[in-house]
């Protein structure tokens, strides 16, 4: 005898279909749910997304939990307007945190737009929205809501509430990947902001008339697909214009994890900026509380360095809480044989093929060595080859001059060449000139690495490039990290290989990529083919030369 199934699983499974139909209609509010092992991200399924129009809340889905406007504003106000606007912002805090206890985030959101963008040039904000801020706004991506959109063959519009278009639009286009991006806009007269933030509303209708231009580019019936947050102040729009909406809910975003580094969609290798830090209401207080302090113990460790033997000055700056650490002692000098033969000059010098961190790195390795050493340079400022304790030689760019130049300074002693051609902050090296590589059979290569807490000393503004130093001196506990490697060859490996050119110069290519992958290894960072006019080009819109010329 058969015995029949219960009624009750019946009656629930009746239950679930009428909860699954109830919530799967045309218009879909669906809350997502934290990644778990067979689905990686939260969100529509890929198919739902393929050829369609996303519209995207940028602080509510793509950004994590708690996200505060404060930060960024100051960053535009240092970097952009200077300190003093900077702490202007940070005094208005109390005021602004009032605001919004008071409900009035509109409002609070208005006046940090004034006292951070009022007379700034609109290209200066542009270039800071790219070159600065993309860096703090990975930070803060989550890795749950950028896998739920990215790469899925989907035309996304990116909506923001907390900050002005202006502010966001490099970072989205450029590191993100979106195709149009719809914020509130800054009044601007002449090329300059006035600080008045057009009402919410405004930003938001050009929502509509944008998916209405989008609308010949998708299959007919389709729809735009909105991804938001559950406490977005976009949500309205968002259902507005959206044939299905999924929501976020405030408790599964906070289980989001962040955005790893090697999971960026376009690798973070430049950015620009002095701060190091992100400048949160109480770090920034902390910054101003030290910077009187700073700026003396600036000026005793330039002092320290310019005018005292290294044996002293070394010393003397680690009191102060700067850290120079020497991995590895440079390599004994070779005999009187070898340094004949590795010299096509006859002369003493030795070649050091350093990567480029600051303008300090000559000074740090001769720091290294105990004695004097010339350092090459491109385009450096005036004040910077008057202040520096070590010998500078500048070149001129033109391949067969340089050569001759480094070939004399080479002669009369030893050399510091770093041929990236710029500085990079990130773990990865640049592009190697091969002139270098023509000028000795055997060059000793030379890994750095740099650690600041508080200010970097590097920069892309020309006027600013001789403070460089000055603000990596700043930090309260800067660190430098010196490696003598190995020498490497980079004489050819047969007698005439590659003649014709001067000294080959298809291998000197050769070589310089072996030096720079040994210094790849040494440091662990990645090798790019990126240079230094790229760098320029990205975060200045200029190829970075210095004007007036090529001393003699």
């Amino acid at each position: 005898m058969v015995k029949k199934p219960s009624a009750l699983p019946r009656s629930l499974l009746s239950l679930r279909r009428l909860l699954r139909r109830s919530i799967s209609g045309r218009h879909h509010r669906r809350t997502a749910t934290p990644a778990r092992a067979a689905a990686p991200a939260a969100g529509p399924p890929q198919e739902k997304l393929k050829g369609r129009t996303v519209v995207l809340d940028v602080e509510g889905w793509l950004m994590r939990s708690p996200l505060s406007g404060f930060p960024y504003f100051m960053l535009v106000a240092v970097e952009a307007g200077g300190f003093l606007r900077g702490l202007l912002l940070l005094l208005m805090h109390p005021a602004l945190c009032l605001l919004a206890l008071l409900g009035l985030d509109d409002l609070r959101l208005k006046v940090m737009a004034m006292v951070t963008l009022f007379g700034l040039r609109e290209k200066e904000v542009a270039r800071i929205s790219k070159a600065v801020l993309p860096k703090f706004f990975l930070e803060d991506v989550a890795m749950e809501g950028l896998e739920a959109f990215h790469d899925k063959k989907a035309t996304v519009v990116a909506v923001t509430s907390t900050f002005p278009r202006v502010m966001v639009q490099g970072f989205l286009e450029e590191y993100i990947g979106v195709d149009a991006v719809v914020g509130r806009e800054v009044a601007a007269v002449a090329g300059r902001y006035v600080g008045f933030l057009e009402e919410e509303h405004a930003g938001m209708e050009r929502v509509g008339a944008l998916l209405k231009e989008m609308e010949g580019t998708r299959s007919e019936g389709d729809g735009a697909v909105g991804l938001v947050g559950a406490a977005s102040t976009v949500h309205h729009v968002v259902s507005r214009y959206c044939k299905e909406t999924y929501v976020l809910s405030e408790a599964d975003k906070r289980a989001w994890q962040p955005l790893p580094r090697d999971k960026y969609p376009t690798k973070l290798i430049f950015h620009d900026g002095r701060l190091a830090f992100r400048p949160t209401f109480s770090a920034a207080l902390a910054m101003y509380a030290y910077l009187p302090w700073g700026i003396l113990v600036a000026a005793f460790r330039c002092l320290a360095f310019g005018v005292l033997p290294y044996r002293l000055s070394v010393p003397l700056a680690a009191a102060t809480g700067m850290r120079s650490r020497l991995v590895a002692g440079p390599p004994s000098p070779p005999d009187a044989t070898a340094a004949q033969k590795n010299q096509p000059s006859g002369g003493p010098g030795r070649l050091y093929v350093c990567n480029h961190r600051t303008l300090l790195d000559p000074i740090t390795v001769a720091a290294g060595l105990n004695k004097p050493v010339t350092a090459v340079t491109y385009s450096v400022s005036p004040v910077s080859e008057l202040l520096a304790p070590i010998r500078t030689a500048r070149l001129t760019r033109d391949r067969g001059e340089d050569r001759r130049r480094m070939a004399a300074l080479l002669a009369r002693g030893d050399l510091v060449v770093c041929p990236e051609g710029t500085t990079c902050r990130e773990p990865y090296l640049l592009r190697f000139s091969p002139l270098f590589a023509e000028l000795t059979a055997e060059v000793t290569p030379v890994a750095l690495d740099t650690s600041v807490d508080m200010f970097y000393g590097t920069s892309t503004k020309p006027g600013a490039k001789w403070l460089d130093p000055f603000y990596f001196m700043m930090n309260s506990r800067p660190e430098y990290r010196v490696e003598f490697l190995e020498p490497v060859a980079t004489a050819p490996a047969v007698e005439g290989e590659d003649g014709g050119s001067e000294h080959g110069h298809g291998h000197s290519i050769q070589a310089a990529n072996r030096v720079q992958r040994v210094l790849g290894e040494a440091l662990g960072f990645e090798l790019t083919g990126k240079t230094r006019k790229d760098k320029y080009m990205m975060l200045a819109g200029n190829e970075g030369v210095v004007a007036g010329g090529a001393k003699k």
